[in-house]
């Protein structure tokens, strides 16, 4: 028997939440969303909230919308969530799982869906 479970455990119960995230600027702050198309993936949009000194990225991974900081990059925009990388060069975007390991490839590639006339 496991550290705290009884011989008659009760069933988890579905509980949700709101969680309303107030952030401090240093001047002008700006909302952008964009859609992604990604190779063997439905698209997706990622909305970027760019509040100086905070950049932020609300990338939907399995299912979740994950809040991603923006981190030390050498070109692009690189954001973490746990163990989870979003980064982006112009319009080009990657989701790696950093637990398969530094080389392991990009869980989905993606480009900018831009809609041309």
């Amino acid at each position: 028997m496991l550290l705290g479970a009884s011989a008659h455990a009760q069933p988890a119960i579905a509980v949700q939440s709101t969680v309303v995230l107030t952030l401090g600027t240093d001047g002008d702050a700006e909302k952008r969303v964009i859609r992604y198309e990604c190779e063997g993936l439905e698209p997706f949009a990622v909305e970027y909230i760019n509040a100086r000194p905070n950049f932020l990225a609300l990338v939907p991974v399995e299912g979740e919308t994950l809040i991603f900081s923006a981190v030390l990059s050498a070109s692009g925009a690189r954001y973490a969530s746990g163990s989870w990388e979003w980064w982006t060069s112009g319009p080009e975007a990657s989701l790696r799982d950093l637990t398969q390991g530094p080389d392991a490839e990009p869980v989905a590639t993606c480009l900018e869906f831009t809609e041309t006339p």
